[in-house]
């Protein structure tokens, strides 16, 4: 078996109480990730985060903590690239802390044979927006000037002539514990190793409106509306896998990634028409909405700090500080349809979770559309 690097990154985080919720979740994702990662022969698992974090002072076992270098600001590329330099591994597996908690031990063993391969390659769970990656020939990386976030990873790699390619859209594939968000709806899902699910149940955490929204979700009479960053394939795969009806309004996909400075077509209407007037009309389209608040709020702008941000995901404006998203939480929080608030993965890998978690004791017939007539078959 060639040397392979298996390494976690895990961000340092804020004060506020939703940023503790997120680093915890994270870390406790990570437990499970790191097991499955020992039980397909890597091992010792770096996770690459900062000493003083509360979450790494009781590591798993046979996990060493590699310490991030004091740069500032942090920049992930060059972290990397000095991981390599030291280990000079054959081969590498990347993954953000709180992604691939939900791989299986056969899903792991493909990506360890793949990073194993002598031929320079590279295989992503998102290729326009990196959560994890398994790397071949490793060694390539450091020529590169790598991104400081890993989001436009795949990029910059395939910019280089690297071959790259990406898993195929699922839960476990593309679900990423990045917002409070997402820890709801791992928690409604009831999916995870021991880790998360004893974490999961510590907490005591509820949404006011996540309950109705997953009834809307098994409502054949229901119409749900998608906004944000959802890839058309993933909307696809929904629709087969729900009762209601949904439409979209798909925008700001690659914005950590990509250098756009097109501003999305809603973000302009937000700011032209008001807040009231969107979640009026929204109201008057749907019965319930998945909102990825990011696009819309910000367009190509920055993003205020995580604190406003994750605190307006599990709707609290008491703790936001970002007038712009005090407002628009304060009107989601009135809304007279259920609104569920969140980045990236509400509209990606938490879709697929929450068509699992909307047919909890339910038997009705989970497909709204006929499965497909084959012509060139015999009817039995």
């Amino acid at each position: 078996m060639k040397d392979i690097l298996a390494v976690v990154f895990h961000p340092p985080s804020g004060g506020s109480s939703a940023e503790r919720l997120v680093r915890d979740g994270r870390w406790a994702a990570s437990q499970d990730l790191i097991a499955v990662l020992r039980d397909v022969g890597l091992e010792p698992v770096l996770a690459v985060t900062s000493l003083d974090e509360e979450s790494t002072r009781t590591s798993a076992p046979d996990t060493e903590v590699f310490e991030i270098p004091k740069r500032s600001p942090f920049h992930f590329g060059e972290t990397l690239k000095d991981l390599i330099r030291e280990r000079d591994p054959a081969g590498l597996l990347y993954f953000g802390s709180g992604s691939g908690l939900l791989l299986t031990r056969n899903r792991m063993e493909y990506l360890r044979r793949f990073a194993e391969r002598d031929l320079p390659g590279a295989v992503f769970n998102n290729f326009y927006s990196c959560d994890f990656a398994a790397v071949s020939a490793a060694g390539q990386l450091l020529s590169l000037d790598l991104p400081e976030i890993d989001n436009p990873l795949g990029f910059v790699l395939a910019d280089a002539g690297i071959p790259c390619s990406t898993l195929e859209r699922s839960a476990e594939t593309l679900f990423d514990i990045d917002t409070p968000t997402d820890v709801l709806i791992l928690g409604v899902a009831d999916r995870g190793g021991p880790a998360i699910r004893t974490f999961l149940g510590r907490l005591d955490l509820t949404h006011p409106d996540l309950p109705t929204l997953l009834n809307l979700l098994s409502d054949r009479s229901a119409h749900v509306c998608l906004v944000g960053r959802a890839n058309p394939r993933t909307w696809t795969d929904i629709e087969g896998e729900i009762a209601c009806r949904t439409s979209g309004l798909l925008e700001g996909r690659g914005m950590r990634a990509g250098t756009s400075t097109r501003l999305p077509v809603l973000h302009q209407m937000l700011q032209e028409e008001g807040i009231p007037t969107f979640f009026d009309r929204l109201s008057r389209a749907c019965d319930g909405a998945v909102i990825d608040t990011r696009p819309l709020l910000c367009g190509t702008g920055p993003l205020p700090p995580p604190a406003d941000r994750f605190a307006s995901d599990l709707l609290r404006p008491q703790d936001i500080s970002n007038p712009l998203w005090k407002s628009f939480t304060e009107a989601a929080l009135a809304a007279p349809i259920p609104i569920l608030l969140g980045g990236h993965s509400a509209v990606s890998g938490g879709l697929y979770l929450l068509a699992e978690a909307c047919w909890k004791g339910r038997t009705m017939d989970r497909r709204l559309h006929p499965k497909p007539f084959n012509l060139h078959k015999e009817p039995s």
